[in-house]
């Protein structure tokens, strides 16, 4: 393995540190999980990407509710 040098800012080691899973955890461990997490190898079923159309077009069209609108409706506010 080849080892490479990166600087990171205080704030993110710590929330690396954070993700880890035990103390001894390497930082490659948890940035290579991090990226297995980031991407998703199975593609989106013809159903999803069609409903998905539909939502957006329903967006641009203007037919959603605010959450302010839903919770009004539920008496939450």
């Amino acid at each position: 393995m080849h080892a490479t040098t990166i600087k990171v800012d205080t704030e993110l080691k710590s929330s690396l540190d954070n993700l880890k899973l035990h103390p001894r955890e390497s930082y490659n461990d948890v940035i290579a999980r991090l990226l297995n997490m980031a991407y998703d190898d199975e593609p989106l079923s013809d159903s999803t990407l069609e409903r998905i159309e539909e939502a957006l077009k329903d967006l641009q069209s203007g037919k959603y509710y605010t959450q302010e609108e839903i919770e009004a409706e539920l008496g939450l506010s």
